[in-house]
């Protein structure tokens, strides 16, 4: 990391980072040993990290340009954030990213940030799933989907444990298609949608799986996730709101060499009982 961060930050121009209260770009941060970092919050309320982000700045000798989002500038820019998207995509953290892109763009021309470590190394919460619940992943998988019909046809949109029993009354490969869960169903989509959804969600997925098909389900997830939701809308909503703002944004955890060692890691050191990202917050 230390080496792909020195080659990311290679430019004619300062590069700048940006900075949350996480451990990724906290990291990333602390190796470049940039002069700036930026960071945005909304309303100095419950999502908010300027604070935090504030104090680790501070506490690494760095300088810190913080933004507080208010409630007019949102919906003021809302439309045309959606415009620079070109499509839709149902992630909230692309409005953050465009102002954050803003104020970034308003001092340098270049900054480093930290997509791709979840997805390398292990760090979204369904990844723990598979070490979970294995009592009941037992239960013959014939009564498991009875229980996961009867959820989704019956019970509730939201209600407790309905999800549940709608995840495990499927196999990997026909629940798991990328780390969204508050999504519609197929069934769902298909009483919207004026054609349906065909061909449906598995035939994206299915050719993956089929290349993972040797590999432990957290391994399977890893590697969906890398070639649907990374692409998809994780680099998709930086690459836009950064190139709305004509800023250059650069991400040293997607080096391939990173990648490397990251494939390399056994699953115990990706996610395990004490937390995910295992390894990676161990060496930040």
């Amino acid at each position: 990391m230390k080496e792909s961060v020195e080659m990311h930050k290679i430019s004619d121009v300062e590069a700048a980072s940006y900075l949350s209260s996480g451990v990724d770009s906290s990291y990333l941060t602390y190796l470049g040993q940039v002069d700036r970092t930026f960071t945005v919050g909304f309303d100095e309320g419950k999502y908010s990290e300027i604070q935090d982000a504030k104090e680790f700045a501070a506490s690494i000798n760095m300088k810190n340009d913080a933004k507080v989002i208010t409630p007019q500038e949102y919906w003021d820019n809302l439309s045309d954030i959606q415009y620079y998207m070109d499509e839709p995509v149902a992630d909230p953290a692309a409005i953050a990213l465009y102002f954050l892109s803003q104020e970034a763009a308003k001092k340098v021309k270049v900054v480093l940030s930290g997509e791709g470590s979840d997805e390398l190394f292990g760090g979204y919460n369904i990844y723990c799933e598979p070490l979970e619940h294995t009592a009941f992943n037992k239960i013959p998988m014939p009564i498991r989907r009875f229980m996961g019909k009867f959820a989704e046809y019956c019970l509730p949109r939201g209600m407790k444990g309905g999800g549940f029993l709608m995840r495990h009354g499927k196999t990997l490969e026909e629940r798991y298609f990328a780390n969204a869960t508050n999504i519609f169903t197929e069934r769902e989509a298909n009483r919207i949608l004026k054609k349906g959804c065909k061909p449906g969600i598995q035939k994206v997925t299915a050719p993956l799986y089929e290349r993972v098909k040797d590999k432990d389900s957290v391994t399977k997830m890893q590697y969906v996730d890398i070639n649907v939701w990374l692409v998809g809308d994780i680099l998709l909503k930086a690459d836009r709101m950064s190139m709305a703002n004509s800023l250059e944004l650069r991400v040293p955890f997607l080096d391939k060499e990173v990648f490397k060692v990251a494939s390399k890691l056994p699953t115990r050191l990706r996610v395990n009982k004490k937390n995910t990202k295992y390894a990676m917050r161990q060496a930040a």
